[in-house]
């Protein structure tokens, strides 16, 4: 199966580094209607507040940018909203058009009211990116809310209007003018979340446009870092939830090694949809569970979650074998976003030193460290180990849903793969009250020294050189054998063989990899 692949990108910060400018000042194309750069369309005469739109001059700026021009920049010039309150504005939006060598698409509201109704309107009716650039506000501009009326006391808190500006313009890089003696307001304007604040009469026509153009930068890198910090918070959230995902295998008691490789094909994924879990139940029972959900992404990884947590319920519920495979198919039939997602599913179950009562059968096999007896009866059917035959003999059952089968592996022997000629057809492939939806036992005699490695297909679908050969079983054979030959166990011979498959693929696995190692261990528990 492919890898689930799922790129998660953030906006270029390629911007972050552009802070000499808004880009080269470029013709507005027809300025009809603008008699000279000095004249500014007045406010309507009848007081209403009206905003009017006005069109600034472009002037050639001080040297060439050749930078390529993206994002809004191509969008035309700097849409500024002037909010005001007095005429002493006029003389500097004057000199900022005559002389700021900025290209600006200059808005007029007077009083706060005009501007939370054109921001309304704008927000309402256009795309993002014909929101304002910035907004010039000044300070001694009363709030919509002022009580009293015109010429009432001002008992309300001076950035009160800036807060409704930065409410209604989220946006927006906001700009506040203060009077001369209002430092302190200006401070705490920028405190409150503007980008910078001007003092009235320190302030010429080339200072103000500076300062507009690099209060835009600034609120365009505090947009990208605010956008990179909240990727790496879901990303860290991200990461918490799919480590909690991961089975925590439950084997107390069992006297067993059990070894664990978990490598999903997501770039930066720690989840995908491979799956596994190994469970001890009260009655001496070992389950173990490996499988790989097809398709490409998290609603694939989420979908073998759901089936590792079924598994584990129908096991600790007492189901098993057939009843329990055509249960978990109809949850995964229920689970899935289409009839075509299906699941591959292994299914191992180790009983304790003595054979189920059902193994006389058709499907009966008995295993003896790598070779298969058949001819030998089983004990328990009419044969009974002795005392003097060492450690006792242990049974399991092998259900395969077109799974890949394991490996046995035993010491001094060359590994084998188990046979997989009675294998049932994945999960989801044919409905459940179809006669070919059987998962029959395959039952395994398994000596004491014995070792089984569960893999999903990720392992055994990687190439071999530049090729288009895999590497399959035949392959994983030749290569765990080679390992065994060097003496390597456990949790290095898992490492070791991983680290020689992508070394043959030329680089990482593209596919989701699950790698179980299970043995018997005579000593204590050990997991890897």
């Amino acid at each position: 199966m492919n890898g689930l692949h799922s790129i998660h990108g953030l906006d270029s910060l390629e911007e972050l580094g552009r802070l000499g400018g808004l880009g080269s000042a470029a013709a507005l194309g027809d300025l009809s209607g603008v008699a000279d750069a000095a004249r500014l369309p007045r406010r309507a005469a009848d007081g209403t507040g009206t905003a009017e739109p006005t069109v600034g001059v472009a002037l050639p700026a001080p040297r060439a940018i050749t930078r390529p021009v993206t994002g809004d920049r191509a969008a035309g010039p700097l849409k500024l909203l002037l909010i005001e309150n007095d005429t002493t504005d006029t003389r500097l939006i004057q000199e900022l058009i005559a002389t700021g060598g900025t290209t600006f698409e200059l808005h007029r509201a007077h009083g706060l009211p005009a501007a939370a109704g054109l921001l309304a309107a704008q927000r309402r009716s256009r795309p993002a990116s014909a929101d304002f650039s910035c907004v010039l506000l000044d300070l001694a501009t009363p709030p919509t809310d002022q009580p009293g009326g015109p010429g009432a006391p001002d008992r309300s808190d001076p950035l009160d209007g800036l807060r409704e500006v930065l409410r209604l313009a989220p946006n927006a890089a906001v700009v506040v003018l203060t009077d001369a003696a209002d430092n302190q307001l200006g401070a705490g304007a920028v405190a409150a979340g503007a980008q910078d604040f001007l003092t009235r009469g320190a302030t010429d026509g080339p200072l103000l446009a500076r300062a507009l153009r690099y209060a835009v930068e600034r609120k365009r890198a505090d947009e990208s870092q605010r956008r990179l910090v909240e990727a790496e918070l879901r990303g860290q959230e991200n990461a918490r939830l799919q480590r909690h995902l991961l089975p925590t295998p439950l084997l107390n008691g069992a006297d067993l090694s059990f070894t664990r490789r978990y490598r999903p094909g997501r770039r930066r994924a720690l989840l995908g949809g491979d799956f596994y879990d190994a469970v001890r139940t009260d009655d001496g029972t070992v389950h173990v569970v490996i499988g790989d959900v097809c398709g490409h992404g998290p609603d694939e990884a989420a979908l073998g979650v759901a089936l590792r947590i079924a598994w584990r319920t129908l096991v600790f519920a007492g189901l098993t074998g057939q009843t329990l495979l055509t249960t978990l198919q109809h949850v995964l039939e229920h689970e899935r976003r289409n009839e075509e997602i299906f699941a591959t599913l292994c299914m191992l179950v180790i009983t304790p030193s003595a054979p189920p009562e059902h193994l006389a059968g058709p499907h009966r096999q008995a295993v003896t460290g790598a070779q298969a007896l058949p001819d030998r009866p089983a004990p328990g059917i009419g044969q009974q180990p002795l005392p003097s035959e060492g450690p006792a003999v242990e049974y399991a059952q092998l259900y395969l849903a077109g799974h890949p089968a394991p490996l046995l592996l035993s010491g001094g022997e060359h590994p084998v793969v188990l046979p997989s000629d009675h294998a049932g057809p994945a999960l989801g492939l044919l409905p459940c009250d179809d006669t070919d939806a059987v998962w029959p036992p395959y039952h395994l005699e398994l000596e004491p020294g014995w070792s089984l490695l569960l893999y999903t297909d990720g392992l055994i679908e990687g190439r071999v050189g530049a090729g288009s050969r895999r590497l399959g079983q035949d392959g994983l054979l030749s290569l765990i054998g080679d390992h065994q030959a060097n003496g390597l166990t456990r949790g290095r011979l898992v490492d070791g063989a991983l680290a020689e498959v992508e070394e043959l693929n030329g680089g990482a696995l593209t596919d989701d990899v699950a790698v179980l190692l299970l043995e018997r261990n005579q000593s204590h528990q050990l997991m890897g």
